[in-house]
């Protein structure tokens, strides 16, 4: 085969492994599934470094990759509001949307004095959104 026709081939293969993540099915939400914040407490104000303790009703909690059913695993929005975030993809992991796909329920945030906004998703082993979404309130803190 040729360079072109290899070129042509490889470019064919992206293409098409582009437009599967495109259209990634998301699983069902479990009805009743809920997750939300044991602490910190909406409006508390806290010192950094604080610690963030994740709550689930109706599912189960696996680490990241792990595919069983009803579970996934915790994700929290940092300062992001949700509809920045597009629920049919993966969700980046970065500073300001964290992935604990360990499967860890608590963990300590440093955070810089001010208000801060925090939501949690709670997403399949691919780190993509359930249907319907599995998100808390979001809530205001304030870091002293």
């Amino acid at each position: 085969m040729n360079k072109w026709m290899m070129g042509l081939a490889l470019a064919g293969g992206v293409l098409l492994a582009g437009s599967a993540l495109a259209q990634m099915q998301r699983a069902s939400a479990p009805e009743g599934a809920e997750v939300y914040f044991i602490s910190p407490e909406d409006g508390a104000t806290v010192e950094s470094p604080l610690t963030v303790r994740m709550g689930l009703k109706g599912m189960g909690v696996a680490p990241a990759g792990i595919q069983a059913g009803a579970t996934g695993h915790h994700h929290l929005l940092v300062d992001t509001p949700l509809n920045e975030v597009d629920l049919d993809q993966p969700l980046p992991a970065n500073d300001a949307m964290r992935h604990f796909g360990g499967g860890q329920t608590e963990t300590t945030l440093e955070l810089e004095p001010g208000e801060h906004t925090l939501q949690l998703l709670f997403m399949d082993a691919s780190h993509v959104s359930f249907d319907p979404p599995v998100t808390s309130d979001a809530i205001t803190i304030t870091v002293e």
